[in-house]
Order: structure tokens, then sequence, then C-alpha cells
């Protein structure tokens, strides 16, 4: 019996996973499925999940569900579940697994109760998390996992999203901060040790900088990062030098945001001097 024509065939299953330097990510995992189902199981984290195509039929704690793309899926640690395609059709999901204290014990059992948290607002967060796990934007990362982190426990603990707006004024904690990454901007040690630092929140500081200042605190210490590399750049320093130089992960890192920001390469910037 010869192969089904090409426009029969059913495409392959497709699955990717890493482990990204963000403190509080233990993986994120991209799967395209079309024929897999997965038995029951449990993880030791905590199981944030978006569905961009498909629906997912699963049973958690004994009690049927569907993930669908409206909204974010969270499934608590040590609790039973399963996953299979509503349809024929499969389904599409990117899953960010977070250390079980990032969210606390006293929230599992709303969870399960609720997995499906039916939000716009924080599908498009933890996308746009993902999205910075994906290019290993670390700082960005970090900023964007405390804030999807915040929404979520207001959602199961009040039902609706509460920001954080305790501590000092935003523009002292604003003014505070950018001190801190000018005296440093190639060592900080990441945006929540910023905020530890200063007494507050890290969901806090990002929208108290963010107030004052128009931009996240990860964009602007890639701002300043960036100065310097310019210095180094026309001062003679090879592009991958000045890359580890001043905090990029690598060559291709730093030309990535020098294209965005500059709209040239690292290289023919130094040519041009």
């Amino acid at each position: 019996m010869g192969l089904a024509p090409a426009s029969e065939q059913r495409p392959r299953d497709r699955a990717v996973a890493w482990r990204p330097a963000v403190p509080g990510v233990a993986e994120v995992f991209h799967a395209d499925w079309h024929d897999h189902a997965y038995p029951a199981h449990t993880h030791d984290t905590w199981t944030l999940l978006v569905v961009d195509d498909g629906v997912i039929g699963y049973g958690l704690d004994r009690h049927d569900h569907t993930a669908v793309r409206a909204g974010v899926t969270l499934l608590p640690p040590h609790v039973v579940h399963d996953g299979h395609a509503v349809t024929d059709r499969g389904f599409r999901k990117r899953v960010v697994y977070l250390e079980e204290d990032v969210l606390g014990a006293h929230l599992v059992g709303r969870a399960v109760d609720r997995p499906l948290v039916a939000d716009t607002a924080l599908r498009t967060a933890v996308s746009r998390l993902d999205r910075s796990l994906v290019e290993g934007e670390d700082l960005e990362a970090e900023s964007r996992l405390a804030l999807v982190v915040e929404r979520l426990t207001g959602h199961l603990t009040t039902g609706a999203p509460t920001p954080d707006a305790s501590g000092p004024a935003p523009r002292v904690v604003a003014r505070r901060a950018r001190e801190l990454l000018d005296a440093d901007p190639v060592g900080t040690p990441g945006v929540a040790a910023l905020a530890t630092a200063l007494g507050v929140s890290t969901p806090h500081l990002v929208r108290s900088f963010a107030a004052a200042f128009g931009l996240p605190p990860h964009r602007y210490v890639v701002g300043r990062r960036l100065d310097l590399a310019r210095r180094l750049l026309l001062d003679g320093l090879p592009a991958a030098s000045v890359a580890v130089a001043t905090g990029f992960h690598d060559q291709a890192h730093l030309t990535r945001h020098f294209r965005a920001f500059l709209g040239t390469t690292p290289g023919r910037y130094q040519r041009g001097r």
C-alpha cells in the first residue's frame, strides 16, 4: 500500500524544552501535538500554559476541564492530571513551569477548583514572558514573571488582579533604583535583587520605574549597556569582547539589541568611526 498524498498526511508531533537562567522558572516547554495524549501524572512545579491552537481536554483531581485559547491555564504541583486533544486537529501549547515556591501552597486548592483563568491581559502577559524566555532576555523575563505571578495570585485569592501598591512612594523607588543601576549597569544582579535591596516587591519596582521614566528597568539597563558598548567599539575593541564586557550573552545578543536601538550592527558601527 502506498503512502497517502501529502495533503492527507498528518503533521508530525513536535516538542522542545529548555531551562532558562531565570529564578523561579524551572523549564519552558513548547509542543505541537496532533496524535499524542499524555497519561495521568504529576509535576513538582506549577504548570502555567497558554493554548495557541486547538483545545486540550484534561482531568484534574478527578474532574474534567478544557484548556482553550481564551485565558491561561494554571495546574498546581503534586495534583494528578492528564491531557488529550479534544478534536482531531490536535493542539499547540506553550508552557512555563514555575518553581513550587513561586506561588504559595495555600493557593493549590483554589487552582484545582479554577484552573482556567479567563483574563485576556494575563494571557498577553504570559505570552510576553514566554517570548522573553525564548529570546534569552533574562532581566526582562524576571520583570515579566513578577507581574504575571502577582496577577495570578490576585485571581486565586480575590478573583481579580490586585496590583501591589505598598511600600515607598513610586518616585522615590524609581530614583533610588536608577541610581543603583547607573552605578553598575553591567553587574546588576537582577530586577528582583534590586527590588529586595530597596525593600519593595518586584512588581512595585517595575511599575514605579516605568511610571517615573517611561520604560521598565530592564530596558533602561539595556540602554545603559549599549552606551558602554558604543564607547568600547569606538575604542577599537572587537565586538565579541565588547559583548561580554557589557553584560550581553554573546555577540549575537549584542547585535540584536544594537539593531533594535541603532538600526545597524556593531561591526558596521565600528567601521564607520
